[in-house]
This record gives C-alpha cells, sequence and structure tokens, in this order.
C-alpha cells in the first residue's frame, strides 16, 4: 500500500452517469439496529444496480456494515484511509482497492474525485463534515455530482429542521436545499440520484 497525495491525482468533472457512490457513515454502527439495516438495504440496492463503492476503508461500524455485504456479492469496493487511522479505524483489507493517503484532507478530496455521486448515512462529526463540503462544493460549482441525505430512522430530522432555520434566517438558499436529496428509501434515493441535474446557485445574489 503506497501513499498518495491527492494533489497528484484530483480531477473534478461534471455528472454525467453513476457507476460509483461515495458513501459517508459511520465508523461506528449506532444504539439501534435500525442503522445497521438501513445499511443493509442500500447495499442491496447498489448490488442490484451494479453500483460500486467508494468509502472510508474501515472495517467497523458502518462501513463494515456495507462494504463487507458489497464485498459479499462480489461488488467493487473502493476503500480511502489516512496512515494515521490505519489501526484506529482497522483498515478493510478485503476492499477491492485500498488507498492510504497522507491527510484527512487527501481522503476526503480523493473520495469526492472517485465517486460519481454521494450519500451521507446516520454517522458522526467526520460524516457532518463530509456532507457539509459536499454542499459547499456543489455550491460553487467545483464538482456537480448529485448528493444524498439517507435520513435512517428519522436519523437527520433535527438537522434537517436547522437547515431549514439557516434558510429562513438568510444564511442558506432554499435553492441549496433543493439539491439536496434526502429520503429513507435507498430506491427512490438512487432514483432520484441518477435523475439529476447540476444547477450552479448563486451564493452572493442579492435578496
Amino acid at each position: 500500500m503506497k501513499a498518495v497525495s491527492i494533489y497528484e491525482t484530483a480531477s473534478f468533472y461534471n455528472f454525467t452517469f453513476m457507476k460509483k457512490i461515495t458513501v459517508y457513515c459511520g465508523s461506528n454502527k449506532g444504539k439501534k439496529l435500525t442503522y445497521s439495516d438501513g445499511a443493509l438495504a442500500l447495499a442491496n440496492e447498489m448490488i442490484k444496480r451494479k453500483l460500486s463503492l467508494v468509502y472510508g476503508a474501515g472495517n467497523v461500524g458502518l462501513m463494515g456494515v456495507i462494504a463487507d455485504a458489497m464485498l459479499a456479492s462480489g461488488m467493487e469496493v473502493y476503500g480511502i484511509i489516512p496512515k494515521k487511522l490505519v489501526d484506529i479505524e482497522v483498515a478493510h483489507k478485503g476492499c477491492t482497492e485500498l488507498t492510504v493517503v497522507e491527510t484527512m484532507r487527501d481522503r476526503k478530496w480523493l473520495m469526492a474525485e472517485k465517486g460519481d455521486g454521494f450519500i451521507a448515512m446516520p454517522g458522526g462529526i467526520g460524516t457532518f463534515e463530509e456532507l457539509f463540503e459536499i454542499m459547499t462544493l456543489n455550491q460553487l460549482a467545483y464538482i456537480q455530482k448529485p448528493l444524498a441525505l439517507y435520513n435512517v430512522g428519522g436519523y437527520y430530522d433535527g438537522l434537517l429542521l436547522f437547515l431549514q432555520h439557516a434558510v429562513q434566517e438568510g444564511f442558506l438558499h432554499q435553492a441549496q436545499m433543493d439539491l439536496l436529496i434526502v429520503g429513507d428509501n435507498p430506491s427512490e434515493i438512487l432514483d432520484k440520484m441518477a435523475a439529476f441535474e447540476p444547477k450552479y446557485i448563486e451564493k452572493w445574489e442579492v435578496r
């Protein structure tokens, strides 16, 4: 395993079709079986559509659940992890391709480059960061790829309320929220991602 820098490989492009889905999710399983069931449901739908998985390369938590399910069905799984976390998050040695990078920033950018679309499952602060970074990159047209929030068991209900509050207070455009695909059904989420049409939102327009 060779540690690489994202700056040697990064080249973002506009969305055209989906072959690889980058999934952001927790390195823990959470307290409810619902979350693991949700990860398996997403894996099964991706398997049905012959989609590959790009993820954070851990074999623990929800990361391990979805990766194991994909690999068991013979699907390609691309894991990306910083050197520092290889032991902490227990890098999944069964990945079709395991890439070890230098930093968290390298990891995030390579995951953003490699995926044709993004799904944020329940997770912790790292998942939140990844979700908002992709929202920002789409907003500023650094990338133009579909982003979905997989709201398993209503996990993100509170966050969605806060985001609507941000819209109401004038810090977030409703048009930006409209680009975020939200749902609790993997089939419906992937259908909407497949129908995604890029749209640039002018952040600084006068209200």
